[in-house]
């Protein structure tokens, strides 16, 4: 009789190693005996553990269906789990090739109950747990108890540490304890219940909660015990409340069929539209200088400087960019970089002077994504779009323009609103108001991106052709 002796019975590492190893010496499963956890032979029978030297075996072919069902096994408390596997494992290696397709064999049938029984275990270990606060000499410490049937702790800790990677936390469990301290997941020995505590400040409002959510009119009984079995309710600071809201759902359920039906609201008022701000005052000067000091979004902090529109103060056309990119954030000017050198180009061809447009951007601050040494443009999201829409704003009510041309979808869907589609509607005349219009066209940028030097060309004429439409208001 061979004797193999596990340290820990749920280590799949070890048992595989073990069982390799127990293949090369040929040993039937007959001729096994499997032990965990340093245990012995009740009259020290059996041949002693394998050395840590012994060969390992080259079993072949096991099919990956059973090295996953094998390390689930593991975690279960029924001692034959080595046993079982081991004698699967020798089936399969032994001719046995498609031992996992008969259900109705009496280990396989067995395996896969056991396999069950460990998921609905851990299934209930992520429902179950409940963490108390506790005052430690570092800070807070949440630390929770809880009786799981199997050894699950070293396969259920992981979506603990997901799910809580931000706080410090213990499972105390009488198998294994699981302790996470903000970087590094330990396992240690078991513990026992008085080593966690049995309550916080918190539970009274866990308790509130639960009572708020309790449903008289959906109680089932027999399903709320299978979803969650009684023998977990000792350590739920919700079950103590669960006898009397049971034997009260009658009573609460007839209460509100007596209770008078709520009449219909027949009219739904009109949603309050809040007041607009006051745009900020002074001359586009002055603007520039208190846009300086926005602080409205987060935008300002990584940015290099605000970078205001720029342009005579009585010019008759705007032009809307989307935000700064990266050389316009050093240089503090709108279209300074690449896509500053195709709009000139552009203008250039059209004969049309930069010097008597004004030129912003919707947002005025760059944002980025580093990589490396280089910043890559990254999208301003609505919020951040919505803080800097007071500046545009001013800008336009400082210089009452009789055109304004947006470039690219940020900056049209800002001015002429949220359901405008650029490429649908793009050199499309638009009326603001009795003294302005506009229309929109791609931004420079788009053309940049665009592969292949065919497809810049191209898209570069029919952005000459968008921006011949301001030729006449130019001048």
């Amino acid at each position: 009789m061979q004797s193999v002796v596990l340290e820990d019975g749920s280590d799949f590492a070890a048992w595989r190693t073990a069982a390799r190893q127990l293949l090369a010496a040929g040993a039937p499963p007959a001729q096994v005996q499997w032990q965990a956890g340093g245990a012995t032979d009740l009259f020290g029978a059996g041949q002693p553990a394998l050395p840590a030297d012994a060969p390992a075996a080259a079993v072949g072919r096991v099919p990956r269906e059973f090295m996953s069902l094998a390390d689930t096994v593991l975690a279960h408390s029924d001692p034959r789990r080595h046993a079982v596997l081991y004698r699967m494992l020798w089936r399969l290696t032994h001719g046995e090739r498609n031992l996992l397709q008969i259900a109705s064999d009496d280990d396989v049938a067995w395996a896969h109950m056991a396999a069950k029984a460990v998921r609905r275990d851990m299934h209930k270990m992520k429902a179950f747990v409940r963490f108390r606060e506790v005052d430690g000499p570092d800070g807070a410490v949440f630390i929770a108890w809880f009786e799981p049937s199997h050894d699950i702790v070293a396969r259920v800790a992981p979506f603990f540490v997901r799910r809580f990677t931000g706080m410090r936390w213990s499972i105390l469990t009488p198998l294994r304890s699981a302790h996470w301290d903000g970087e590094t997941l330990r396992l240690q020995a078991g513990a026992e219940k008085a080593d966690a505590p049995t309550g916080d400040a918190l539970e009274d409002l866990w308790r509130t909660y639960f009572a708020n959510i309790f449903n008289p009119a959906r109680l089932k009984v027999r399903a709320m015990t299978q979803e969650m079995p009684v023998r977990y309710w000792k350590n739920l600071p919700e079950a103590a409340l669960i006898p009397g809201l049971i034997q009260d759902a009658s009573a609460r359920m007839q209460a509100m069929v007596d209770k008078a039906p709520t009449m219909p609201q027949l009219r739904i008022p009109a949603p309050v539209k809040p007041a607009a701000a006051p745009l900020p005052a002074g001359s586009l000067a002055e603007l520039r200088e208190q846009a300086r000091q926005c602080r409205a979004c987060p935008l300002w902090q990584p940015a290099t400087q605000t970078v205001f529109g720029e342009g005579p103060e009585d010019a008759r056309i705007v032009v809307v960019g989307e935000q700064p990119g990266d050389q316009e954030d050093l240089a503090g000017q709108p279209f300074a970089g690449p896509s500053g050198e195709l709009f000139n180009r552009a203008l250039a061809q059209l004969g049309i002077d930069r010097a008597g447009l004004y030129i912003t951007n919707t947002v005025k601050h760059f944002k980025f994504e580093p990589r490396g040494k280089r910043r890559l443009h990254a999208r301003a999201n609505a919020q951040e779009q919505a803080a800097c829409r007071q500046w545009l704003a001013a800008e336009l009510d400082r210089i009452r323009p009789a055109l304004i041309v947006c470039l690219g979808a940020m900056a049209a869907q800002n001015l002429f609103g949220g359901d405008f589609r650029l490429l649908a509607q793009r050199g499309q005349w638009i009326t603001l108001d009795q003294h302005t219009r506009g229309f929109a066209t791609v931004h420079p940028s788009y053309i940049l991106r665009l592969p292949g030097e065919d497809a810049r060309a191209a898209a570069f004429e029919e952005f000459v052709r968008d921006l011949g439409m301001m030729r006449e208001l130019a001048g």
